[in-house]
């Protein structure tokens, strides 16, 4: 970890915000921790004033503040949310939207799942953490393979590898990405289905859900399954399934076989939805012989 000595909270300001003004520069779509205090205070009109020389822009930043009083709303002066408006987000061009301040008031449970639904993507957080914040040198004393290390990280979890890598690049970023996806399934095979999908499963309705029609069409056509596609909790289930379209060793598909992920995958549902069950029996025989002309 890198720590940095300034002479006073104004210094800090600084050069936090010139850390928050670098990284803007080049990526847009940033998810930015924020703080409140007198520490935060000294940061946010350094940020302002970058914004308003168009320096940087908001327009499509997200922010996260963890903390909240309980009994506060935002309308309050001594609440967090009153703080990070007054002293950033009425200054900037963030849409409201895209702040997220803990309610200080409200249902508890309601107000936790808001904040748990939150999604962080752990690619960049990762990145984040072993580059900006150094870990890096925690693992490894040759900084030669950062660039490797860091395509690799972002593209793991990416729909499809990004474009402009060298050969050795390339390799790694598939290697890291079939090994995601094999562990995907193992963790699919034994985790509840529940705990997978908390805000889409239902104990009640599970064995009775639809395939939606595009999901299943792309799943035929040996497509991997797009997240805005799907649309039921079988549509999600499809979605791991299909990862077998993007392994990109015929290894990685014999682990798959050997493992008999394809039929514990599909009969850890039972499907009542006479539709549903001759779809997914359609998946499995599509599947199976995928595997078998991939590893032949």
């Amino acid at each position: 970890m890198k720590v940095i000595i300034a002479k006073d909270s104004n210094k800090v300001g600084m050069k936090v915000a010139a850390e928050i003004i670098n990284l803007l520069k080049v990526k847009k779509e940033a998810v930015l921790g924020l703080a409140t205090g007198g520490t935060a205070e000294a940061v946010y009109p350094h940020l302002i004033k970058s914004y308003n020389k168009k320096e940087i822009d908001f327009k499509k930043v997200k922010t996260i503040n963890l903390d909240e009083y309980k009994g506060l709303d935002g309308k309050n002066e001594q609440s967090y949310r009153y703080f990070m408006d007054k002293n950033l987000f009425e200054h900037v061009n963030i849409e409201k939207k895209n702040t997220f301040v803990p309610k200080g008031i409200g249902d508890k449970e309601k107000n936790l799942k808001e904040f748990n639904d939150k999604k962080i993507e752990h690619a960049e957080f990762g990145i984040k953490a072993l580059f900006e914040d150094e870990l890096i040198t925690t693992f490894i004393d040759d900084r030669k393979y950062d660039n490797i290390i860091y395509k690799a990280i972002y593209n793991h979890n990416k729909f499809k590898i990004e474009n402009d890598m060298n050969s050795k690049e390339l390799l790694h970023c598939k290697i890291i990405r079939d090994a995601d996806k094999l562990d995907n399934f193992r963790v699919k095979q034994k985790d509840k289905l529940e705990d997978m999908f908390p805000k889409i499963y239902n104990n009640e309705t599970i064995n009775y859900e639809n395939i939606s029609s595009k999901v299943y069409a792309d799943f035929m056509k040996h497509k991997c399954i797009k997240v805005e596609d799907r649309k039921t909790i079988i549509d999600y289930w499809v979605c791991v399934i299909a990862f077998i379209f993007d392994l990109n060793f015929d290894i990685s598909l014999q682990y798959i076989k050997e493992k008999n992920y394809i039929d514990i995958l599909i009969d850890r549902i039972e499907y009542k939805n006479y539709d549903t069950k001759q779809k997914m029996e359609d998946i499995r025989k599509c599947t199976k012989e995928y595997i078998e002309n991939k590893c032949n």
